[in-house]
Order: C-alpha cells, then sequence, then structure tokens
C-alpha cells in the first residue's frame, strides 16, 4: 500500500539523516525518483517553492512528495513519517542529556557527525546546482547560454546579498527580489515554462 511505503520511506529518512533538512535532501531526491513519485525537474522546481514557503524544508519536501504521490493521506504519511524520528529522538535526548552532555562518546559522536553533515548539505548543492545550471548535462557551450549567463547572475546577486552582513537583507526579501527579476528578464530569454 502506497500509504505505508511513503510512511516506511520518509522514516528511514528521517532517522538516518542528521543535519536537518537540507542534510535530507540528496536521501529525498534519491528515493522520490527511484521510485518514480517525481521527476528530477519537479524536485527541483519545489526545491524552490519549499525554500519559499513557511515550515521546515524536510518537512515541505516530504508534504509535497507525499501529496503528489498519494493525495492528502500520502502528504499525511510522509510527514508523519519523517518527523517521527526526529521528534522521538529530542523527546529521549531531553530526558538524558544532562547526564551525558560531558560524555567523551558524546562528544566524539558529535565531532564526526558535524563534518558529515556539511557533507551531505555539499552534496545537495552540488545535485540542486547541477539540475539548475546545467539541465542538459555539463559542457563547454553551456557556460555561454544566455540562460546559464543569466542564471549565474542572479545566484551571485543572491549570494552576494545574504553574505554581506552591512547590506542586512532579509532572506524573503531577496528571494522576491530574484524571482521579480526571474519574471522580467524571463521574457527576454525566451525561458520555456
Amino acid at each position: 500500500m502506497i500509504y505505508i511505503e511513503l510512511f516506511l520511506t520518509f522514516f528511514k529518512i528521517g532517522a538516518f539523516t542528521f543535519g536537518g533538512g537540507y542534510a535530507m535532501l540528496p536521501l529525498i531526491c534519491e528515493e522520490a525518483l527511484s521510485r518514480g513519485w517525481m521527476t528530477g525537474e519537479a524536485l527541483v522546481d519545489f526545491m524552490a517553492v519549499s525554500e519559499s514557503t513557511p515550515g521546515p524544508f524536510a518537512v515541505n519536501m516530504a508534504t509535497y512528495t507525499g501529496y503528489e504521490t498519494a493525495g492528502f493521506l500520502g502528504a499525511t504519511a510522509a510527514t508523519v513519517g519523517v518527523v517521527l524520528p526526529s521528534f522521538a529522538v529530542i523527546l529521549l535526548i531531553a530526558l538524558i542529556y544532562d547526564r551525558f552532555r560531558k560524555s567523551f562518546g558524546v562528544k566524539a559522536c558529535m565531532r564526526g557527525i558535524k563534518p558529515c553533515v556539511v557533507g551531505l548539505i555539499g552534496a545537495a548543492v552540488l545535485s540542486v546546482g547541477r539540475t539548475v545550471f546545467f539541465p542538459e548535462g555539463i559542457s563547454l557551450s553551456a557556460f555561454t547560454q544566455r540562460e546559464f549567463i543569466f542564471k549565474a547572475l542572479i545566484f551571485v546577486l543572491a549570494a552576494t546579498a545574504l553574505s554581506f552582513k552591512k547590506l542586512k537583507l532579509h532572506p524573503v526579501l531577496v528571494i522576491c527580489l530574484c524571482a521579480f527579476l526571474g519574471i522580467a528578464a524571463g521574457y527576454g530569454l525566451d525561458l520555456q515554462v
């Protein structure tokens, strides 16, 4: 039954991914694509939507994937599946953390998990970047296309706006400005919508 499959798949993702939604992204993409629940293009589109909507990124992705796959009940199954492991772990940690906070094993475990999380996020960035900037594959000619240049400029603009603390631009404002630039320039680039 699809609801059980969605629940178990997202439960596994929630249980074995540390570091939040971006660290879950490679697993969500792998599961959704390998099971035929969504296309790569649809996943990238919803990543953009999920990032700009309220709520945790992984929960938004799970809910959307579940809904696209099996409607409201699918969304519910996927969302509960992805949230339940974190809820259980945090509840357990809250109960015992004070006793083990200074333990050598706990400190060593965290020392190993932190770089792993950065690696998972980096893998997600590379995967999404490849899909966004090189949808037909990486080639020398891709770098000279107007659409690539436009996307690269938007990327640099957004990264610059968010990196300089003196600008103090809110991420929502940056997202809205980039969306406006995409709409304004999209017609001139003959983008297929």
